[in-house]
């Protein structure tokens, strides 16, 4: 593919751009370049694969330079690059001892490539059939990690953790739910998971927001086509509607090995059309699922669950530091602050970010404001994220919520049901739904929810009649009872 000639050399560092590619592409045969080869890199390009090729680079006969060695390392997968023995051979005849080691160091470099193995095409009864394969094999090397963020505290214990229930190495179908309240971390968690093994999967696809991007039927069905297409990374035909995508994904992915990420479920509709069955996925495969019901996890048969905590008081002063001062540890006149923040949060990692990112670079003074403010007045993105969990309930539930987080915190959950269900709520079951909702939890007989969750009940009171207590639905601190009276 390569030719000598007595052209002087040619500079070739300042036309590589310094990012890394997917595959390296040698166009300097005129045999294969305007057919094989040519297509090859068609095919390449089409598949959003990034490619590096040499033809317009390299002059016939030019110096192999440092960069073409880089583009050809960093390559994921390189194609055979026979043929440059000669123009190695030209420029040692006459080099120094120097040049002469780096000479040999770029031999070494196309000898592991040459090495490399490659696709005869005497196997195949077509070119597209080979390219095709290449294209594939490609694909398969090139996945994309997921942001995370840095330093996400307690994660190297939780990966460990989750990973010991999704058993990557057996050989069965496995299903994994992650399940925890609002902001707890379940999608950060799914991310560092997917991002640690996704190169032992044939392939991978992460759909986050499902609940978002499936709320009807149009929607689940594009959900369905950004499987298929993430997973074969190709142009795939049109899914028209949810049945016909239930049987390409089942066709199409039953015989591969996959890492498929389901993000933030929640209707049982969603897993019957994305993940419906074990069996819709090649042997060790995983399907990972992530809600804030654990009911419905358990209705769809998942094989082990997974709870989210809350970060201990170690942990999340660790986070909030990161966010507060960028860097772990606190500020030492800001100590004493820091610390009411943290107990405000009580761990749950998206509070811990927003409000962290918030004080950053703000006065003490500015620390007191917004911490008497909180008080009164919950932050608004986390109160965002907390109220889809409130919003999911129906009528009966919605109340019933409401009166645990203005009355019956703390309270034993047998008094509470019989206070409830007298006054028509059909609290057994409300309060099982809670639970399932990752709302309320309990604690020796006793119903507990989070602080965050409680505030949000309140503040969702409140919005009733801001400026009106005498009409809220419920009244439930002292001085607003004595105001009304």
């Amino acid at each position: 593919m390569a030719s000598t000639s007595s052209r002087k050399p040619s500079s070739f560092s300042t036309s590589i751009p310094p990012s890394s590619y997917d595959a390296f592409l040698s166009f300097r045969g005129e045999d294969t370049r305007r057919n094989f080869t040519g297509h090859l890199y068609h095919a390449l390009v089409t598949n959003g694969i990034n490619t590096f090729k040499d033809d317009e680079e390299l002059e016939t006969g030019g110096v192999i330079a440092e960069a073409l060695i880089q583009a050809i390392e960093e390559s994921k997968c390189e194609d055979k690059v026979g043929g440059y023995g000669k123009a190695f051979a030209y420029h040692q005849k006459d080099a120094n001892q120097e040049k002469k080691k780096e000479i040999q160091k770029w031999r070494m470099a196309f000898t592991e490539a040459g090495n490399l193995a490659g696709y005869d095409l005497q196997n195949y009864r077509y070119e597209l059939e080979v390219i095709e394969n290449i294209i594939d094999d490609i694909l398969k090397t090139s996945h994309q990690l997921l942001h995370v963020g840095n330093n996400i505290i307690g994660m190297n214990l939780l990966l460990e953790k989750l990973k010991s229930l999704i058993e990557v190495e057996s050989n069965d179908v496995r299903m994994v739910g992650i399940y925890g309240i609002g902001g707890i971390g379940k999608t950060t968690m799914s991310k560092a998971i997917y991002n640690e093994i996704l190169t032992k999967f044939e392939g991978i696809s992460f759909l986050e927001n499902v609940r978002e991007k499936s709320k009807d039927d149009s929607s689940l069905v594009q959900s369905q086509q950004q499987l298929n297409n993430s997973i074969l990374k190709r142009k795939n035909p049109t899914i028209s509607n949810g049945h016909e995508g239930i049987h390409v994904i089942r066709k199409r992915l039953q015989t591969k090995r996959l890492l498929v990420v389901l993000d933030d479920v929640d209707k049982l509709k969603q897993l019957e059309n994305l993940a419906g069955k074990h069996d819709w996925f090649g042997p060790r495969s995983r399907i990972i699922i992530t809600s804030r019901d654990q009911h419905l996890l358990n209705v769809h048969g998942v094989d082990a669950l997974h709870e989210v905590k809350e970060l201990n008081q170690k942990e999340a002063t660790q986070l909030f530091s990161q966010h507060a001062f960028q860097k772990d540890l606190r500020e030492e006149h800001y100590v004493e602050l820091s610390k009411r923040v943290v107990d405000y949060t009580k761990g749950v990692l998206l509070t811990l970010k927003v409000l962290g990112s918030f004080l950053f670079r703000k006065k003490i003074r500015e620390w007191e404001s917004e911490l008497c403010k909180l008080k009164r007045k919950p932050n608004i993105d986390v109160q965002n994220v907390l109220r889809i969990s409130f919003d999911g309930l129906d009528d009966f539930q919605k109340e019933l919520f409401l009166d645990i987080a203005c009355f019956f915190k703390g309270q034993n959950e047998n008094f509470v049901t019989r206070i409830l269900d007298s006054c028509g709520f059909h609290a057994t079951i409300g309060i099982k739904v809670l639970s399932d909702k990752c709302l309320i939890t309990f604690f020796h007989g006793t119903i507990r929810m989070h602080d965050l969750l409680q505030q949000m009940g309140w503040e969702i009171v409140r919005q009733e009649y801001p400026r009106e207590p005498g009409k809220w639905s419920r009244l439930w601190e002292l001085d607003k009872v004595y105001d009304v009276l």
